[in-house]
């Protein structure tokens, strides 16, 4: 309030220097007050009201109005739409939300429970029995072998592609000195990007520069998995598992493994030296960093039908220490449908949604019929009545 009175005065001073120049006698266009304008007024009508009736609106003086578009929008009388909520609208709105909403929140469940999921947890069962009670110590013996055979049932038909998930629990990959202990320039550009200070601890080894550099490439996920059925090992696709966006403009084709765990202290999956980063799709799919502490990636593609009662024999190489945090690791063998994989969150969402709706719609028409309220005439609205007006 305060800033626009002072620009009144100012420009009604000069408007009254230009009544002054033109006839002396005339008195001054504005009389103002010392501290609010008068009710229903604004300072652009009081001026432009003064102004114009002295004949004192020269074409570009500051006296003059502004456009009417502008000066609609400044003092929010555009034309908008002002939906009137009367009971009837909003039982309408909510019977006609909850009627959309539970429909398609069963045709999401169904097409859920249409997806074939197989979860198989082998971080416990593949550490020998005298390792129980210390899993650390059995995972940081190199000594013992880590390979491990599971036996999988196959309950329901699953079509191909079956999509083979490695899931990790307890594995806080959004911790922030764990998300920023990367370079993604280095990757795009290997050894000629030097500034790679937020890799740290793992910048250098042996005063060489590590290529990937940084915690999240150091700690890469190393088990493996065989599968065999009636003693025919099945092929599992382990290419076009990762974004391509990735692969062309996050890893360079002519980027390679230099100096990778090297160190004293070995994290996780080694890389083959000789193959460029853009082509290393497990390092590409770990590399995308999850933001739930429980999560899964994908490690490959079996494109064989896997038929009801089907026996696999699973080959684990269980490398990776997952034991040191509490962590634990599954299998997953799923297919998928026009909704994605196996989940029944928004199924359930939108059947929770829609019944709420229902329910709400009920309640307030059983309102409204037994305490009526008399409705206010709409015409009567502001809007209205200046419509009316003009």
């Amino acid at each position: 309030m305060r800033a626009g009175l002072k620009c009144l005065r100012r420009l009604a001073s000069s408007c009254n220097a230009v009544a002054a120049t033109s006839s002396p006698r005339t008195p001054p266009l504005f009389l103002l007050p010392s501290t609010e304008l008068p009710p229903g007024h604004s300072t652009s009508s009081l001026l432009h009201a003064g102004a114009q009736g002295r004949g004192l609106l020269p074409p570009f003086s500051p006296c003059t109005m502004p456009p009417p578009a502008f000066y609609k929008f400044t003092q929010q009388n555009l034309p908008a739409c002002r939906p009137q909520l009367t009971p009837a609208w909003v039982i309408a709105i909510f019977l006609v939300t909850g009627v959309l909403f539970i429909p398609i929140g069963l045709v999401c469940l169904r097409a859920s429970e249409s997806v074939v999921e197989i979860v198989e947890r082998y971080d416990v069962e593949c550490v020998p029995e005298t390792y129980r009670s210390n899993k650390v110590a059995y995972i940081k013996n190199s000594l013992i072998t880590k390979k491990c055979d599971r036996l999988i049932k196959v309950q329901k038909h699953m079509k191909a592609p079956i999509y083979v998930y490695y899931e990790l629990d307890n594995y806080y990959q959004n911790h922030r000195r764990y998300v920023k202990s990367r370079c993604d320039k280095q990757l795009l550009h290997g050894l000629e990007y030097k500034h790679t200070s937020s890799c740290k601890p793992e910048e250098y080894n042996g005063g060489l520069p590590i290529v990937p550099c940084g915690l999240v490439a150091w700690s890469l996920f190393n088990d493996s998995y065989t599968f065999v059925r009636e003693t025919v090992e099945m092929k599992v696709n382990r290419k076009n598992i990762a974004w391509v966006s990735d692969q062309q403009h996050k890893f360079g084709r002519n980027v390679y493994p230099f100096n990778f765990q090297n160190g004293s202290l070995i994290g996780g999956g080694n890389l083959d030296p000789d193959v460029p980063l853009s082509e290393q799709e497990d390092l590409i799919v770990w590399m995308r960093t999850a933001a739930l502490p429980k999560f899964r990636k994908l490690y490959g593609v079996i494109e064989e039908d896997l038929v009801a009662d089907d026996s696999l024999e699973v080959h684990i190489l269980n490398n990776y220490n997952t034991y040191s945090f509490g962590g634990k690791k599954k299998l997953i063998l799923t297919t998928q449908n026009w909704l994605g994989g196996k989940n029944s969150f928004l199924g359930i969402a939108c059947m929770v949604t829609g019944i709420i709706c229902v329910f709400l719609a009920i309640a307030f028409a059983l309102l409204h019929v037994k305490f009526p309220r008399p409705q206010g005439d709409p015409t009567l609205l502001y809007w209205n009545m200046k419509n009316n007006i003009s």
